[in-house]
């Protein structure tokens, strides 16, 4: 398989005579990924934008090289879909496609991604999955019907933190309530440094602004019923998504929504909307720390460089807690998702660590088998 992120590029010709001018343009193409297509390109294959998986295809969108009008095509993505949960296909990564192959179009290789949302899979394992790839803004939707369960915000931040684009929370259904202003003042209490949006698809407030803050592409992610898919309807202009009205006893919804899927938004840029996640596990990395951006800076004050922040003497987070400027909720949460992030990392040191012993098993086995030396 190539390997696109090892490849030198070349000085050959690009895709198009200019990146800016390719009908790709509208799905984020740009000229830094058509210098790193270059040798792809050489080889004959095809860029492409993956606009949904499922069971060893993609649709993907690209240029049609005989008419250079775009065209989505079904194309199989077993070639790299051997690969682990994390370094195969997903919705919004770019990929080189082999329109000759037969029976049907063929994903040979994905070009690295500058962003990806990673969760940790459900249960007790510690493998991570791609929610998707190539991200800008993750919009992090939460409903007003409800009271917002502001730990959970927290979590999905740390998730859109961790994954390298930028979080934004939008406060949705705001037509059924009253006191949007005040929950929005406590989402943002939680929020430090992220931008809080009230939005109504209903009467249509904030959906404008909401549109201004997310061009490229977006990631929209949170529970079920929140309106995820009614929201992606609204910035799309047309009903492109199927969606369900939430239980009236808790407003919680169904899986109306069962497999991301990119959708190209009217004013340029794309949207990827979302199944409900139920579980929300950090994959380790730094998206705890920048979603808690202020007990990280309270922490700097600290007397010890190491503090755990419970009872040692001279801790600035307790004394901001003892003083009112700190919530306890938001301490005990911020505890608990580095508590995961711990477990996660050690898990991940143990499974590095069994790999390479059972690399070096292999060797030994076939060294041994040669008659050669078995060297360390």
């Amino acid at each position: 398989m190539f390997n696109a992120a090892s490849a030198s590029v070349s000085s050959s010709l690009p895709v198009s005579s200019s990146p800016e001018d390719s009908p790709l343009a509208g799905y984020g193409w740009t000229a830094e990924l058509d210098d790193l297509f270059a040798p792809l390109a050489e080889a004959g294959l095809t860029p492409a934008r993956i606009v949904r998986v499922d069971r060893g295809q993609c649709d993907a969108v690209l240029t049609d090289p005989e008419t250079g009008t775009l065209r989505t095509v079904r194309a199989d993505t077993r070639p790299v879909g051997d690969a682990d949960m994390i370094n195969c296909p997903c919705t919004g990564d770019w990929a080189a496609v082999d329109l000759t192959a037969r029976p049907m179009a063929t994903v040979v290789a994905l070009l690295p991604r500058s962003t990806a949302i990673i969760r940790k899979v459900a249960g007790k394992r510690s493998d991570g999955q791609v929610l998707a790839a190539n991200v800008d803004t993750v919009v992090i939707a939460a409903s007003l019907a409800a009271e917002p369960d502001l730990g959970r915000i927290e979590r999905f931040l740390a998730l859109a933190w961790e994954s390298g684009a930028e979080p934004l929370v939008a406060l949705t259904k705001a037509d059924l309530v009253d006191d949007a202003d005040f929950i929005r003042a406590d989402v943002e209490a939680a929020a430090p440094g992220v931008t809080v949006l009230v939005v109504s698809a209903e009467t249509g407030e904030g959906v404008d602004v909401l549109r201004a803050c997310t061009p490229g592409t977006t990631a929209v992610i949170g529970q079920s019923g929140v309106g995820k898919s009614t929201l992606t309807n609204v910035l799309a202009g047309a009903d492109v998504m199927a969606v369900q009205q939430a239980r009236a006893v808790d407003q919680k919804g169904r899986h109306t929504t069962t497999t991301r899927e990119l959708v190209p938004l009217p004013g340029g840029g794309v949207l990827i909307d979302t199944p409900g996640l139920r579980e929300v596990g950090l994959y380790g990395g730094e998206g705890v720390a920048l979603a808690f951006a202020d007990i990280e800076e309270l922490a700097e004050d600290c007397r010890f460089h190491d503090c755990n922040h419970h009872t040692e003497p001279g801790c600035a987070v307790i004394a901001a807690l003892a003083e009112g400027s700190l919530p306890e909720r938001r301490l005990e949460s911020y505890r608990k998702l580095q508590r995961e992030g711990e477990w996660i990392a050690s898990r991940s040191d143990a499974r590095l660590a069994s790999a390479r012993l059972k690399k070096w098993k292999t060797i030994t086995k076939s060294m041994r088998a040669a008659g050669g030396p078995v060297k360390r």
